[in-house]
């Protein structure tokens, strides 16, 4: 080459590299990516890169009856799956102008507070170990466990149950259940304390996660945030409390809220959690066998079931924040369009990205757990 057509090729400062976090880091659940540019040890670009786990639910959904769609959704978000079921379910009740019977609502309510409890078990404890406590890991994993026995028990399954379907739930409570999910309760509820003490109080994690990964209220709403992330800012909105569906405005519960919209206020909002699904636990207990009735209502054959053309627009609130279907039907027997409104679409993306920004390199992985969000629902 001559010399006079050499051109020096531009190259960043020395103190800029990029990094990847994932796709299958411990920062976050399940197989995930996050691009961050970084000069020295803050971060100053993040990209958010999906696509390696599970894919194209919606599309899914569409080439498949009414009923198969219940052992598809549940796997949108592997650590809460009970809400996707529910949330689908209601969906197609709503098209069919099917109601579930009172005794099926109470129980649905049941498994949706314990679906809430593992998956806030499953959340801080993986929040623990990116700032190197392992042993709350360790902790919520096992205990997590003690809850997916009685999901076990009561459905068959661990953690996929399929144990609704439009029109109720598949079978009744087994004989003893709900005195073993009180046990259950009491264990876990003694057991707060201990978490209290190994972690929520731990100075290691308490300076660790103040003030990191923060927004503000206005930030929240403006970018979509909903569950415990909004509520971290001080905002009370609980879709259970505020459009009440099922059961829950016969139940008594708080809707906690933390002020300071960071990472540890995102902790402390799901810790007080625990005692409220607890506390709502415990009312199902004393109130289900006083519900008589049965526990599902008679559908058409699941195999040439066309349900009613129409739309609709069903939402729950889950462990992430506000999941909701909305459904299009044209008289068929399959779903014509389904989309799923997960949190974690918005959680892991626009709002993991800006608040990457900013942040050192050692709290990505806090900011990417703190938010709690479930990779397949951003492929879905």
């Amino acid at each position: 080459m001559r010399p006079e057509n050499y051109q020096a090729k531009s190259h960043p400062p020395s103190n800029e590299y990029e990094l990847n976090f994932g796709p299958n880091h411990p920062g976050i659940e399940g197989n995930y990516a996050l691009r961050v540019k970084l000069r020295g040890d803050r971060v100053i670009e993040a990209r958010a890169d999906a696509g390696y786990l599970h894919r194209g639910f919606e599309k899914l959904m569409e080439g498949r009856l009414w009923i198969q769609n219940i052992a598809l959704v549940p796997r949108i978000c592997v650590p809460d799956p009970t809400p996707m079921e529910v949330c689908y379910s209601l969906s197609v009740e709503t098209l069919c102008v099917l109601e579930a019977p009172e005794r099926a609502q109470w129980i649905r309510v049941m498994q949706l507070e314990m679906s809430r409890l593992a998956a806030h078990l499953f959340a801080f404890g993986g929040h623990a170990a990116t700032t190197g406590l392992y042993t709350n890991m360790f902790w919520g994993v096992a205990d997590r466990d003690l809850i997916l026995d009685r999901f076990e028990e009561l459905t068959g399954g661990r953690v996929y149950s399929i144990y609704n379907l439009p029109g109720g739930v598949r079978r009744d409570v087994p004989d003893g259940f709900l005195e073993r999910l009180a046990a259950l309760l009491d264990y876990l509820e003694a057991r707060l304390e201990d978490y209290d003490n190994l972690f929520f109080r731990n100075q290691v994690f308490i300076r660790r996660a103040r003030d990191v990964g923060a927004m503000t209220r206005e930030q929240a709403l403006e970018w979509g945030v909903t569950g415990p992330n909004l509520r971290a800012t001080g905002l009370a909105f609980d879709v259970r409390r505020d459009d009440p569906y099922l059961i829950y405005d016969q139940l008594e519960f708080d809707v906690i809220t933390q002020q300071a919209g960071d990472a540890l206020a995102r902790n402390l909002v799901r810790r007080g959690e625990l005692k409220q699904s607890i506390r709502i636990l415990r009312q199902i207990i004393e109130r289900l066998p006083a519900v008589p009735g049965p526990v599902r209502v008679p559908i058409p054959n699941p195999l040439a079931w066309n349900a009613p053309a129409g739309e609709t627009y069903t939402r729950v609130e889950s462990s992430k924040g506000e999941l909701a279907y909305y459904v299009v039907s044209t008289g068929g027997d399959k779903p014509y369009r389904v989309q799923v409104r997960g949190p974690s679409a918005m959680h892991a993306v626009r709002v993991l990205e800006k608040l990457s920004v900013g942040a050192r390199l050692e709290d990505v992985a806090q900011i990417m757990f703190s938010l709690d969000a479930c990779p397949p629902e951003v492929d879905r």
